[in-house]
């Protein structure tokens, strides 16, 4: 059996071969900091989030796509893989994404987490490569192909070219900061307290990084931070806008900054084939139009951008066999444990 995983900051995807995508959850655990008890796990710990009791956590062990609390990432993995693999008669071979910009310290807390599960191999794959399979984007011949996954933890930015990556950027500031500046603001111009999953409910409702004639609104609800009573305030999606617009202009700025240092040979590519962005972020209103400006090249949004990278890693299963016997060397996975 071969597994395809998806191991994001926000959400957990799994495709095994010949199934399907069978697994999307977020990457949440709950438990009891008491005796460190595992209490729940995808959705239904994304459901306690900011309504447990003293005693329980409510954790992301995920930060910026790379493993912050390995223990817990552990059990996250091993829970999900329970899922898709009833049968351990035969040890399944999983493929995983990983970021652009990684240490070999955190490649290997990956590999460790997902080996503590009993695997027979665990490879690996670039966010991005796996994002340009998930669009049916050709990387594998001399032809430049650019890709940007923006997603909560961080946006993988490559140029690709005969399975590689030619030039690329990994930025640690995306979804996940936005929501982090709605809660901040929240607190500092209207003395009130929400969560996460409040501030990401915001983001996608009304979020926006250009400005647009339709004015929409949004009812934040939470606590007053002076009396200490049940609140709620209506933002507006121009507010919001400012809010979060330094993180997408860094973002398109950094997609910039790779066009810059591409050879010509592949720049010419890209400007004739446009640049492709995948990844939930990339569906915020504006973020095309805001790249665009800032590179001077079309953009297209991806089909189902958020799943393209866990379609793109089943599809890249395919070169699994080829991996393991290194009969290739233009062959896209990383390497083998």
């Amino acid at each position: 059996m071969d597994i395809a995983l998806d191991l994001g900051t926000s959400s957990t995807r799994i495709c095994v071969e010949k199934d399907g995508k069978v697994v999307d959850q977020p990457s949440v655990i709950a438990y009891d900091k008491t005796n460190d008890e595992i209490i729940a796990f995808g959705n239904d710990a994304y459901r306690m989030l900011g309504r447990t009791s003293n005693k329980i956590e409510v954790a992301f062990p995920l930060e910026s796509s790379v493993i912050a609390q390995s223990g817990l990432v552990e059990e996250l993995v091993n829970t999900f893989l329970c899922e898709v693999c009833t049968s351990r008669v035969v040890m399944p071979r999983v493929l995983a994404c990983i970021p652009g910009e990684i240490t070999e310290v955190q490649k290997r807390a990956i590999v460790n987490a997902i080996s503590s599960f009993g695997v027979r191999r665990v490879l690996l794959l670039e966010s991005t490569k796996a994002a340009a399979f998930g669009c049916d984007k050709d990387f594998m011949s001399p032809h430049g192909t650019m890709i940007a996954d923006i997603g909560a933890g961080s946006v993988d930015i490559a140029v690709l070219t005969l399975g590689g990556v030619s030039v690329g950027k990994t930025l640690k500031v995306a979804g996940n900061a936005m929501d982090e500046e709605i809660i901040k603001y929240a607190r500092r111009k209207h003395n009130l307290i929400i969560g996460k999953a409040m501030a990401k409910a915001c983001k996608e409702a009304i979020g926006t990084v250009m400005y647009e004639d339709d004015e929409l609104t949004f009812r934040l609800k939470g606590r007053d931070s002076v009396r200490g009573l049940p609140k709620f305030v209506d933002v507006t999606s121009s507010e919001i806008m400012e809010v979060i617009f330094d993180i997408a202009k860094n973002i398109a700025v950094a997609i910039a900054d790779v066009l810059e240092d591409t050879p010509p040979e592949l720049l010419g590519d890209v400007n004739t084939d446009g640049i492709t962005i995948t990844g939930g972020l990339s569906k915020l209103k504006g973020m095309q139009m805001l790249i665009e400006n800032a590179t001077g090249v079309k953009v297209h949004i991806a089909k189902n951008p958020e799943d393209c990278v866990v379609n793109g890693l089943y599809k890249a299963i395919d070169y699994i066999d080829e991996a393991e016997a290194q009969r290739n060397s233009l062959n896209p996975l990383m390497m083998v444990y």
